[in-house]
Order: C-alpha cells, then structure tokens, then sequence
C-alpha cells in the first residue's frame, strides 16, 4: 500500500453513542493504510459505541480538539451525530477548519453540521436521506447549500458524502485532496 499520507493528522469527529460504524470505520483503516495519523475525537474520552456496536478508542474531547493542528476535519454520521446538529463546539470547530484553509468532510447526516454552521450557504454538498425522508435535503436547501445527488460531492476544500455506502469513495476523495495539499 502506498504511504501518500504520510505526514498527514486526520481528526474523525464522532457521536459518543450511535456513531454510524461503516462511515468511521472503513475511512479511518483507508488514512491509517495509507499512512496518515488519526486522531478520533468525541464529546467525552473513553470508548465510543457505534450503532452497529463497534468500538472506538477517543483521542480528544470536542474541547481539546484544535482543528488547526490536522490537515482534515472529518464528521462521521449516525444517529448519535444527528443529535448533534446545531452543537456549538461542532460549528465552531467547522468555522475554524474553513479559516485555516484545511480540508472539512462529512459523511451522512454530518453535512448538516457544516450547513447550521454556515459553511456550506452557495456550495454544493450531498447529505443522506432515503424515499420517504427528504428532511436533511431540506435543511440544506434552508442552508442555501446547492444540493447534489450524488455518493461524493466535493466543493473546494470541503467534502460531503452521502451515506455508508460511499463510506469507500469518500475515504478515497479526503485522500487524494489531502495529497494535493
């Protein structure tokens, strides 16, 4: 495997309780793979629970994280991020990440985050949602987000995916946009 991100500090940002497993899981082993350190971040350290169960060693707390010292910020989704859409810290680490210029992704329901923060007003960003729940779609077209369809959507530095499935193509797109930087 090659290391194209050595040198590269990737915080994954996740829900204590009811982090989407898939979502944290496959992009965390993809940067490791690839040579990157991760650093796991939640509300509180300690093990995180993923919706499907799996375990995740916290690094941080929210309140130690300093978005300055990785090249990306990446919120992972689930039901426990839900909870967490107009979360203060979370928005104030958001706008810290676009000041710095660094790479901001999220995955899920986590772009929603990004839009109650104000990042996303007149970019283009995708965000989960199914046939009978278009509420998160809806939030963004609130936000002034230009909403795509689609597993990936990247708008300059920031990176939205859709849902666990693009959990491989979205992995993929932080780590070539953070070998660019």
């Amino acid at each position: 495997m090659n290391k194209t991100l050595e040198n590269k500090k990737i915080a994954m940002i996740i829900a204590y309780k009811d982090f989407r497993d898939e979502e944290y899981f496959i992009p965390r082993d993809i940067f490791i793979q690839q040579g990157a350190v991760v650093v796991t971040v939640s509300k509180e350290q300690g093990i995180a629970i993923g919706s499907n169960g799996g375990e995740a060693k916290v690094d941080l707390s929210l309140e130690e994280l300093n978005s300055t010292d990785f090249d990306a910020i990446v919120f992972v989704g689930g039901s426990g991020m839900a909870k967490n859409i107009d979360n203060e810290i979370h928005h104030y680490i958001v706008r810290e990440t676009i000041e710095a210029k660094k790479i901001l992704a999220a995955i899920c329901i986590a772009p929603l985050i990004l839009a109650r923060a104000g990042a996303l007003k007149g970019k283009k960003a995708t965000v989960w949602s199914n046939l009978i729940d278009k509420h998160a779609v809806k939030i963004l077209k609130e936000e002034g987000v230009v909403y795509q369809d689609e597993p990936v959507v990247v708008d300059g530095n920031i990176i939205t995916g859709r849902s666990p499935m693009s959990a491989k193509e979205f992995a993929d797109t932080i780590a070539v946009s953070l070998t660019k930087k």
